[in-house]
């Protein structure tokens, strides 16, 4: 029995190395904070942030706040998908239209976003509304642009093969130029998922009445710092699930692939 788990070891060591590095981190962290007389206000040990974690997990406005920053990144995030699906597919085909259309897309892109985040209050309402879009135009382009790297990835000599043999353009794109893309995809979409959370939290900070982002706020003005680690430990563990979920997904339905590369950026 013992031999099967010396394997797996062996293999993944990462198995071992993740929680390692986890206990030795907060271990240390709880110790050096007293030895080096750091104060609490300042530098909380884990021990206080888990203490300050326990106590909002049994605050029922806790949950709120948690479930309006979900929505508003599932919210954006799907947005930002088909989005970026619709317009990545129709630029990969056409060439005038991404010579028309990807210099005002790149232009938009240097954009801060943090810069909008007001004109979207301004425009959407300290609502869900604005937030949704906050996360949709962060989470956007890197979809878009993996989108497109994909669809043009497609094999010439298949593609070439199949239009010997009568294939139209939709034929082209269901058998060969989707399937090359999809490996693509689904990185754009574990980079999207995971910026949608950033998109939403940056228009709560901005602007908002309730979520995560919010309740950030609120603990940074009460001068709880405990509390902002513990909702900063929530938002990575969200981002964590989110990521971990699409990873699932692109084996369940991109089993035949390898880890694609990674294009895009913040």
């Amino acid at each position: 029995m013992r031999l099967p788990r010396a394997r797996t070891v062996r293999e993944r060591p990462e198995l071992l190395l993740v929680p390692a590095v986890f206990v030795i981190v907060v271990l240390g962290w709880e110790f050096a904070v007293p030895a080096f007389g750091v104060d609490d206000y300042l530098l909380p040990r884990p021990s206080r942030i888990a203490d300050a974690l326990w106590t909002q997990l049994f605050d029922p406005l806790f949950w709120r706040h948690l479930r309006v920053t979900l929505l508003e990144s599932l919210y954006g995030f799907l947005l930002a998908a088909v989005a970026a699906l619709v317009l990545g597919t129709v630029i990969a085909q056409v060439r005038l239209i991404e010579r028309t259309f990807m210099p005002y897309i790149v232009a938009f892109q240097t954009v801060p976003k943090v810069a909008l985040a007001p004109l979207f209050v301004v425009w959407f309402g300290f609502g869900m509304t604005s937030k949704v879009v906050m996360a949709a135009v962060i989470a956007f382009f890197p979809m878009l642009v993996n989108v497109i790297e994909g669809l043009r990835s497609a094999d010439a000599d298949r593609i070439q093969m199949l239009t010997v043999f009568g294939a139209g353009r939709f034929e082209v794109f269901r058998m060969v130029r989707l399937p090359s893309a999809l490996p693509f995809i689904f990185v754009g979409l574990d980079i999207g998922i995971v910026f949608s959370i950033l998109g939403a939290v940056v228009g709560e900070f901005i602007g908002a009445k309730e979520g995560l982002g919010y309740l950030l706020l609120q603990t940074n003005y009460n001068f709880d710092i405990a509390g902002m680690f513990a909702v900063l430990v929530v938002l990575s563990v969200v981002g964590l699930v989110a990521h971990f979920t699409v990873r699932l997904a692109q084996k369940r339905f991109v089993f035949w692939a390898e880890d694609s590369r990674v294009t895009g950026s913040a």
